[in-house]
């Protein structure tokens, strides 16, 4: 046995715990999931909530927020007013169970059993915590005649409750305070999150209008839906939707386990199908749960259920095909839930996610009722969900081979074991002076590998016209031989923008093994096809080369003009005609061969020296601009392109290469 030591410093007196504001102010992680910005935005949330409850209990339907220039908030509501005087029960005044007592409040459940009976802030944290971690706290209540005043300084009362006759147009609860930087990181809420946060909380409290005004950008806001989540679903949907908007409410009583108490679940849910938009979005006692929990398991588990019920049932699966997954219905769904409990267990403090086995059980038997009615009585909607639910896993899947054979396709170094057809390396290591050049056809190949400096300048031919990478599919593409010798050889990787192929964005701009990326196609109408094809692929799979200025064009000379022993190169008509005019002796004229039959000294001079080539630089335009031109002239708007040659073809018929 240890020898007792009286002296060693963990004697009785050694333990201690956080009193008073310090439980919250030391601790604020604990309280809020975070001392940096999130936990800021959580103290504003427990404020908020508290208004919320009021106004749902059927006390003021409007509220109001202020965002300060100073980080400071003010929340407004029309309800009945915080009860602040002294309670005999308690034998303490009721501000101080409120804004000074972790674990008080009027939210738990009273002697008749209906006050707050579904509350966002049950946890009775909220206004205590919030006044703890504020540098000050200001509180307003109008109720019984007077407003009633309190002020806090870090956590502490100044001046204890200040009471005064007053003529108020109507009762409610105005909270102004600035969350303390001794506390949080962070103070500096954004603008989004109140509007962000805001506007949720108009969703999932029908007819409930918030107000917003923000000091520093001078700016009002106002948020109200009168028919709650199928108004967003509406919003959110635009005229895309391809189903209506389904709505279906139910309430329920249950228990988590046979030992546990009883409690209610009211639920909502909205919903419907859409190609453009997609959205799942959960709310619990108006809490947006970002994790979901019980709801989301309900809706994966019941759509899955039913959907794949309903393609055995009418024979839609091919043979031997695999069940849908809720990924193919996410796809293409809208759909917002919104329940409330009287008992609720939370994963954690910030109510993020709930874990109520009764709620997951009840949501998902209410769902799969309401579904299997939905799909029997509109046959016509529910096989348009069926057809793109197929479509939408016959897709991932298709993603899923084309993921494998690019992923193989790309992997490795190009070296001896990986070698890329008539690729043509330089010497250099040095990534600042390595210099890629694209260029058409094996004869240009040939003229380019004799012209060039073989210590910086490496030369990659393209066979042909290439594939249209703007209207063929990834799969399609990456079948493509040259396409994928070309990636290889960037060796930058691929942005791919698929949603069901994400983990395919390879691309890593450090990887780039070129300074610069140069397209030399010949100076005629095949030339500069193929150029556009290059470029098209490279917007399609690597537009950040672009947007960084890697990718050029090489000028070839339209004209080699011979005077005596000079020669000169014209890269149009009216550089032809200034040389032209300014000889004085006679001249040879010639219109300059393709590529592949140029001397290797003219392709130097020309095309590669430095010092004497003349590069455009391919830069970036107004995106939504290029994003239309492309499709317009190279994509699948048939009926645009048709437009634009009626209305510009003629501006080109001298360059039309028939005969």
């Amino acid at each position: 046995m240890a020898k007792e030591n009286m002296n060693n410093g963990y004697g009785n007196e050694s333990i201690s715990s956080l009193k008073g504001a310090d439980r919250v102010r030391l601790r604020p992680g604990v309280i809020f999931g975070s001392d940096g910005i999130e936990g800021c935005q959580h103290s504003f949330f427990e404020i908020l909530s508290n208004s919320i409850d009021e106004a749902r209990e059927g006390y003021g339907d409007v509220i109001e927020v202020v965002r300060h220039r100073d980080g400071a908030i003010t929340v407004s509501d029309y309800g009945r007013g915080i009860p602040l005087d002294y309670n005999p029960k308690e034998e303490r005044f009721n501000w101080e169970l409120v804004f000074c007592e972790l674990y008080a409040g009027g939210k738990y459940k009273n002697n008749s059993g209906e006050n707050y009976e579904f509350s966002l802030g049950l946890n009775g944290l909220g206004s205590c915590a919030t006044q703890y971690s504020s540098e000050y706290m200001d509180v307003a209540v109008c109720r019984d005649g007077l407003i009633h005043k309190l002020h806090f300084e870090k956590g502490e009362n100044i001046g204890g409750l200040q009471k005064e006759r007053y003529k108020y147009e109507s009762t409610g609860t105005t909270i102004k305070w600035k969350p303390d930087m001794d506390v949080f990181t962070d103070i500096a809420i954004p603008l989004e999150y109140f509007s962000t946060v805001m506007k949720k909380q108009a969703v999932v409290n029908a007819g409930l209008t918030f107000k917003l005004y923000d000091e520093e950008c001078e700016g009002n806001f106002e948020y109200c839906y009168p028919n709650g989540i199928v108004d967003y679903v509406k919003e959110i949907s635009g005229d895309k939707g391809f189903t209506e908007v389904q709505f279906y409410q139910s309430s329920a009583k249950g228990r988590d386990r046979a030992d546990k108490p009883e409690y209610k679940v009211k639920m909502q849910i909205a919903f419907c199908f859409n190609n453009e938009a997609n959205l799942l979005e959960y709310y619990h006692n108006s809490s947006l749960l970002e994790y979901g929990g019980a709801p989301d398991k309900a809706v994966k588990a019941a759509f899955v259920y039913e959907i794949d019920k309903c393609l055995k049932g009418r024979g839609r699966y091919n043979k031997d095909e695999s069940k849908i997954t809720f990924a193919d219905i996410q796809d293409s769904l809208v759909l917002v839930t919104n329940s409330f409990s009287t008992i609720t267990s939370y994963e954690n403090q910030t109510k993020k996610s709930i874990t109520n086995r009764f709620i997951q059980e009840a949501m998902t038997d209410f769902i799969k009722q309401q579904l299997e009615v939905y799909f029997i009585e509109n046959k016509m909607e529910s096989d348009k969900i069926t057809e793109q639910v197929l479509v939408n896993k016959r897709s991932r899947e298709t993603a899923e081979k084309t993921r494998i054979n690019i992923k193989k396709k790309l992997s490795g170094a190009v070296d001896i074991s990986n070698r890329v057809k008539k690729f043509v390396d330089c010497r250099t290591k040095d990534l600042n002076r390595r210099e890629i050049y694209i260029v058409e056809g094996d004869s240009a190949l040939g003229a380019c590998k004799l012209g060039r400096d073989a210590e910086f300048q490496a030369i990659i031919p393209v066979r042909g016209k290439i594939l249209n990478c703007l209207k063929a599919d990834y799969d399609a593409i990456f079948k493509n031989e040259i396409i994928v010798d070309l990636i290889k050889v960037l060796g930058c990787g691929v942005e791919i923008k698929s949603k069901h192929n994400r983990d395919l964005n390879t691309f890593d701009l450090n990887n780039l093994k070129w300074s610069k990326v140069i397209i030399c196609t010949d100076a005629d109408v095949d030339g500069f096809q193929i150029r556009t094809l290059i470029l098209a692929m490279l917007y399609r799979l690597v537009p950040t080369l672009i947007q960084v200025g890697k990718v050029y064009i090489a000028e070839s000379p339209l004209f080699e003009i011979t005077a005596k022993s000079n020669t000169f190169f014209a890269y149009s008509e009216k550089e032809k005609s200034n040389i032209i005019s300014k000889l004085k002796v006679k001249y040879t004229l010639q219109r300059s061969k393709g590529l592949g039959e140029n001397e290797p000294d003219m392709m130097w001079r020309t095309t590669m020296n430095p010092e004497t080539r003349r590069l455009i630089q391919v830069v970036p335009d107004d995106v939504l601009k290029t994003e239309e031109f492309f499709d317009l002239l190279l994509g699948d708007n048939l009926a645009g392109r048709k437009i634009h040659i009626e209305q510009n073809g003629h501006k080109y018929l001298e360059m039309i290469d028939v005969s």
